[in-house]
């Protein structure tokens, strides 16, 4: 299974912002949206991305508060990203191994999409399920062996 998978179940709604807004436009926005992720944005590149973790972590030091704090300051300017055509294996390795929670999807130095640690969970269960139901339906089809082919060939 490929990254272009899960997008094209997903659906491919993008929220994006820019470094020079705010970070409580930005909380605003995702507090909204009931999302998890913005991808900043800027001049058509993606130069960020801007989670939760970011936005917590930029109120506390800034004593618990958003105001005078750009996008800017406290994105991460360093996301991992991938492609439509990586592995679904990878991005789980990445995925754990950064302890990143979304991942951009870049195509032809475009935005594709985000994807999701749910997302990936999502597909790995409705993977298993797929592969366990046609087990089931293979199971269920066995051919019944000739009772007269099983025993051994005595003379």
């Amino acid at each position: 299974m490929k990254v272009s998978d899960i997008l094209r179940l997903k659906g491919n709604v993008l929220y994006t912002i820019t470094p020079e807004d705010s970070l409580a436009d930005a909380a605003q926005v995702m507090a909204e949206r009931d999302i998890g992720s913005l991808v900043v944005m800027s001049h058509g590149r993606v130069v960020g991305i801007l989670t939760f973790r970011e936005v917590i972590q930029a109120a506390v030091k800034n004593g618990g508060t958003f105001e005078g704090v750009s996008v800017y300051r406290a994105m991460d300017a360093g996301p991992l990203i991938c492609t439509l055509e990586t592995e679904m294996d990878e991005v789980r390795r990445m995925m754990l191994d950064r302890h990143a929670r979304y991942l951009p999807v870049i195509d032809r130095q475009e935005l594709q999409g985000v994807i999701s640690f749910y997302d990936v969970a999502k597909a790995v269960v409705d993977n298993q399920k797929f592969e366990n139901q046609m087990l089931k339906a293979y199971i269920r089809d066995w051919p019944e062996e000739d009772s007269k082919n099983t025993e051994p060939n005595l003379p």
